[in-house]
């Protein structure tokens, strides 16, 4: 598959992203495969590809206001069908136990992986997000739309 990545952060006038061909990701337990109709860029995008967020995954592709729809998914993924659009955000993942996730503030969890900056984005063809961490998109509104109108954060 084609997907964009960060190898080295700087300035976004010296077009820091490069596209490439990458094995396709596979769903593990409790996630699911998203094939990326859409994807958003905000200011979050931009401070991870110019460096301003510190590298916590090298070559990792950006993107986290993501549209797309379920082409696969992992054992433990069964509240989501094939063929259903959905959405992926900024927060990716946290561990479900500390402190701040049992108040149910994950936002300030620890622990969490973030969307394009910890973890692979929707600057790709396809990608794997936790179903847990995933969001129904209801209709009324195209893909591009609910990409670059998501909120951030």
């Amino acid at each position: 598959m084609k997907a964009y990545i960060l190898e080295k952060p700087r300035p976004v006038e010296t077009m820091p992203l490069r596209l490439i061909e990458i094995d396709q990701p596979v769903p593990r337990s409790g996630e699911l495969l998203i094939r990326v109709s859409a994807c958003g860029i905000c200011r979050t995008d931009l401070h991870v590809c110019e460096g301003e967020l510190a590298v916590r995954r090298k070559n990792v592709t950006p993107g986290h206001q993501i549209v797309g729809r379920i082409v696969g998914k992992g054992s433990d993924a069964s509240d989501f069908e094939l063929g259903e659009r959905v959405g992926v955000a900024w927060l990716n993942r946290t561990c479900g136990k500390c402190k701040y996730c049992r108040a149910r503030h994950e936002n300030l969890c620890e622990a969490a992986d973030f969307t394009g900056w910890t973890v692979n984005g929707g600057l790709a063809e396809f990608v794997t997000a936790p179903a847990a961490f995933t969001y129904r998109l209801p209709d009324g509104f195209s893909d591009l739309q609910a990409a670059v109108t998501g909120r951030c954060a």
